[in-house]
């Protein structure tokens, strides 16, 4: 898909894909594990100034969660895939924390995947890449990220 085509798509929302339950994990060395955290799956979309919050099937919660903030990024435009979490005191991510409490403003959002860095659409890249690049802009840990 172009770059043009990437952003044309509801204003760079890319509907992200969605895990699949299996009764055993897939063995080997081709296979990457992750911890799904209890949240809001969302696709966090910078471009330039403009940052957007998007769910997974497109809504615009920007204003839901003040604590996220992709601005600052090492970057002039990105699509981030990942989890708006909020966090018990000890630290554990907490779903119904996040809606019996409203606490959207103190969610974190948990990066897992970077689908398009500087009009770049990393989609076709392996997901090694993917990672390394989403690493790099992430940088330091900051709040929110």
């Amino acid at each position: 898909m172009s770059v043009l085509s990437l952003r044309a798509a509801h204003h760079g929302f890319i509907e992200p894909c969605l895990p699949s339950r299996t009764a055993h994990p897939p063995l080997g060395p081709d296979w990457i594990h992750e911890i799904k955290y209890d949240g809001f799956r969302l696709m966090a979309r910078r471009d330039g100034p403009s940052v957007r919050l998007l769910t997974r099937r497109g809504y615009d919660w920007t204003q839901r969660f003040g604590l996220i903030a992709v601005a600052g990024l090492r970057c002039r435009s990105c699509l981030i895939d990942a989890e708006a979490v909020a966090c018990d005191e000890q630290g554990t991510p907490d779903f119904k924390l996040l809606i019996r409490s409203r606490r959207y403003a103190s969610a974190q959002l948990y990066a897992f995947d970077l689908l398009e860095l500087d009009g770049e659409d990393l989609r076709g890249e392996p997901i090694e890449r993917r990672k390394e690049a989403l690493n790099q802009v992430l940088g330091r840990d900051r709040a929110g990220l």
